[in-house]
């Protein structure tokens, strides 16, 4: 869930698919988003909020819901990723703490650099800084994240990123450690050297060292599917207590040294994470601010029947975050199950979407765009979707009843969509504007925290589901393939892929596209397949949303960051006057 810049990505690529160098850092002079428009919600991209936290207080989060997973091997939301890989366990490579496009600069984390390529980058070798420790003082060390990453294949421990199993060498057919097993592709010569052997060249390997699957896991502590409820830290905070659905208290880690992490700034003594709020019981919270709740931010975007009383008080909207989260919503149609492995059908609910009901839904054009590509504008020349489509935003249903009369559905059809229950006014939106196409539907809402998992169960969802998907670095390899690469389909845990869109013409081109070895050549083919992607209708593009977050008065160093979908940077936020906070 990225915006981060096109150049970046070039130039990574251009280097380092030729395996010259250590892979370098620095930010790009590219545009990070689309021509500069004048929006009342986006005051403070880019900015910081409250300035520079003092050290001490509770910084208190606000939330509707519990995380999807904090188990590194599992943990691909962006938000929990933030909140795990900022707070709670560290990777060999992370993002640097700062907003706007300056946050896309890759730095060191528990590796000593950003990796060094060889052998045309399909291997790649890290060295971890010296004295690192867990919360129990033991030192960190290559094989715990050797472990991490191989545990990471276990059918157990399903719905984490998968860039493992896709790029190791000899990685087919594992399941993980559990049975003695381990891969060979990744060697741990010494305490404090990890060597990553992969079958073809990823010269974008560092950006995936970002990920939660290199964190390490001792494997002493490691408790299977149970490690979600108590993750052991590498971090600067440690889990003093977590009830599911409930809240969650971090208190700082004593044997985390901030001489070996120049990223987190570790303000508070204490955070704890209310879960089960009301969406808008946050929101008129925030907005009053007091007591205990001025030393407070809200997980969740604010609702959009929120905006307006944002946006109108001139006090209350210098507090708000409203970050491009470059991520690209849409409604993905089962492929694989009738009646949506008809194309003609598919081409309806594309013809039939009203994406302006949408937006509407979403908030209004203050925090949301309407979609007309698969990828986010980031990823595209000059930082716009393009419209290969050509569908009117607010559908054409006429068109749609068209094509379902030439589907053989000239009476229409009934069918379900999954929404997260955060998405109900969408999914409302949806089910009006097929329904005027002659397309019944029922809407199923999940909370949050089930969502993922409930669509990932390819066996027992519904025919539609309203999701998105945001870039993980800033290229179509981490997008695309994701998202339309039947290879990768799973029966339970299933992530990005949930079309389950398998075409083997769109699967050949993929693999020769990730084979070109000119950042510009392969950034263009990218663009390209996604226009011949959305032709074949497995998807309908929906929206692309800013994400709204409210703070606190008392709230300083915050702001959204552009490598987890604008989600509150945990790195740096903290209190004006911690003596204000709760205990």
């Amino acid at each position: 869930m990225n915006k981060r810049t096109r150049t970046l990505a070039i130039a990574l690529v251009s280097t380092l698919s030729l395996g010259l160098a250590a892979c370098s850092t620095g930010s790009s002079g590219g545009k990070t988003g689309g021509p500069e428009r004048k929006n009342p919600a986006a005051a403070n991209a880019g900015a910081v909020i409250g300035g520079t936290p003092q050290k001490g207080g509770t910084l208190t989060v606000l939330s509707n819901q519990d995380f999807t997973h904090l188990d590194p091997a599992r943990n691909w939301v962006m938000p929990d990723m933030d909140f795990g890989t900022r707070l709670l366990y560290r990777t060999l490579v992370t993002y640097k703490a700062a907003p706007g496009a300056d946050g896309s600069e890759l730095v060191p984390d528990l590796a000593e650099n950003l990796g060094t390529p060889s052998n045309g980058a399909k291997t790649w070798t890290f060295r971890l800084k010296p004295g690192l420790r867990y919360e129990d003082g033991t030192p960190i060390t290559a094989q715990d994240i050797k472990h991490n990453v191989e545990r990471s294949f276990s059918p157990d421990l399903p719905g984490g990123p998968d860039y493992a199993a896709r790029y190791l060498a000899g990685a087919e057919g594992y399941q993980g450690p559990a049975q003695g097993k381990h891969l060979d592709s990744v060697k741990t010569p010494d305490a404090r050297t990890i060597v990553f052997e992969l079958h073809k060249p990823f010269a974008e390997f560092p950006f995936a060292a970002t990920l939660p699957t290199f964190a390490p896991v001792p494997p002493g502590q490691d408790k299977g599917a149970q490690y979600d409820n108590r993750p052991f830290s590498s971090g600067p905070y440690k889990i003093q207590s977590y009830a599911r659905d409930k809240q969650m208290v971090l208190v700082r880690n004593t044997h985390w040294d901030p001489a070996s992490d120049t990223v987190r700034k570790a303000y508070p003594d204490k955070i704890v994470v209310v879960m089960g709020l009301k969406g808008n019981q946050i929101d008129d919270r925030l907005v009053a601010s007091t007591g205990a709740d001025s030393s407070a931010v809200a997980w969740s975007t604010l609702r959009p029947e929120s905006i307006s009383k944002v946006l109108t008080k001139a006090d209350v909207k210098t507090r708000l975050l409203a970050e491009s989260s470059s991520c690209t919503e849409m409604v993905q149609m089962h492929t694989g199950r009738a009646p949506f492995d008809d194309l003609k059908v598919r081409q309806a609910v594309q013809w039939a979407l009203d994406r302006e009901a949408i937006v509407t839904a979403a908030g209004g054009p203050a925090v949301t765009d309407a979609a007309s590509a698969a990828m986010p504008g980031s990823l595209f020349t000059g930082g716009k979707q393009p419209d290969t489509l050509k569908i009117p935003l607010a559908g054409d249903p006429e068109k749609a009843r068209q094509l379902l009369k030439e589907a053989g559905k000239a009476d229409g059809l009934s069918t379900s969509l999954t929404v997260n229950i955060n998405d109900k006014a969408i999914g409302e939106a949806i089910q009006q504007s097929l329904g005027k196409a002659g397309i019944k539907v029922t809407i199923e809402t999940v909370d949050p925290s089930a969502f993922y998992d409930t669509i990932g169960d390819t066996k027992n969802r519904t025919d539609l589901v309203y999701t998105g998907w945001c870039p993980d670095f800033p290229s179509g390899t981490t997008f695309l393939p994701f998202v339309f690469d039947g290879r990768f389909v799973k029966e339970k845990g299933n992530s990005g892929n949930h079309s389950l869109f398998k075409d083997d013409a769109t699967m050949k081109r993929m693999d020769e596209i990730a084979a070109m070895t000119d950042g510009d050549t392969a950034n263009k083919a990218w663009q390209e397949l996604d226009g011949q992607i959305l032709a074949k209708a497995p998807v309908a593009p929906g929206a692309m949303k800013r994400r709204a977050l409210l703070v606190g008065t008392n709230i300083a160093g915050a702001y959204g960051h552009t490598s987890w979908s604008g989600q509150l940077d945990y790195a740096t936020v903290g209190l004006k006057d911690p003596s204000k906070s709760a205990n």
